[in-house]
């Protein structure tokens, strides 16, 4: 959208606000498609939480500009795993509830790249999230939240549910670990016998199962 496109009560409402507010940003319901180039040339260099949700947005690129933002609300947008947040530290709170992220992988990573200190991020509604809610189990909602954890060390909320102690140790020990160190066992001759051993993918899947079957059974009470 340029700046002849943005419609005139969107400028008048953004520029109603008070004093008190003058950090805060909201553009919620406004059928956006992204976000306007006046809008963030205004308001970029001051704002700190910013409303973008229910609209059609798929790009967020233009939140590069917006240096100081510590909270971004971003539900109910069409925005998938492609697409991918600009450097940004400061972020402490992300919202993407019921947007259309269906894989986690290599999109979560990406996204500690970009908001490495995150501490409250919300991404119910996803088919990358599953719950019982969008006929997930729970044995894979377990999964999805200790990976997530996993990558992300000062994050104290998830989705509804504060992080505990318990769910950090138990991320840390699923998904920190090295794989291999996973499926060598001990005193085996380690990675040099596995490089030159005669290894199919079958032998290794294996192996994996039974690895995840074991977390699996393992009945840790979580907390979640």
């Amino acid at each position: 959208m340029n700046q002849s496109e943005i419609p005139p009560d969107l400028i008048q409402s953004v520029n109603d606000g008070t004093e008190d507010d003058a950090t805060k940003l909201t553009l919620a319901y406004e059928n956006l498609y992204e976000l306007p180039r006046t809008i963030v040339e205004r308001f970029s260099d001051h704002i700190i939480y910013l409303d973008i949700s229910h609209n059609k947005i798929t790009n967020l690129d233009a939140l590069v500009h917006f240096k100081h933002l510590t909270s971004l609300i971003a539900d109910d947008n069409p925005i998938t795993e492609n697409c991918l947040l600009p450097p940004m530290p400061k972020l402490q709170l992300l919202w993407l509830n019921r947007c259309k992220i269906s894989s986690l992988y290599p999109w979560v990573g990406k996204l500690k790249e970009s908001c490495p200190n995150l501490q409250y991020l919300s991404l119910m509604g996803n088919p990358a999230a599953p719950s019982y809610f969008n006929g997930g189990t729970f044995y894979e909602y377990l999964q999805y939240r200790l990976f997530v954890v996993s990558q992300f060390p000062s994050l104290t909320h998830l989705d509804d549910r504060k992080v505990t102690d318990d769910q950090r140790s138990e991320a840390h020990r699923l998904y920190k670990r090295p794989l291999l160190e996973r499926i060598i066992k001990p005193g085996s001759g380690g990675l040099s016998q596995l490089m030159s051993s005669s290894i199919t993918w079958n032998s290794v899947h294996n192996k994996l199962s039974s690895l995840w079957g074991k977390d699996r059974n393992q009945g840790r009470n979580l907390l979640i």
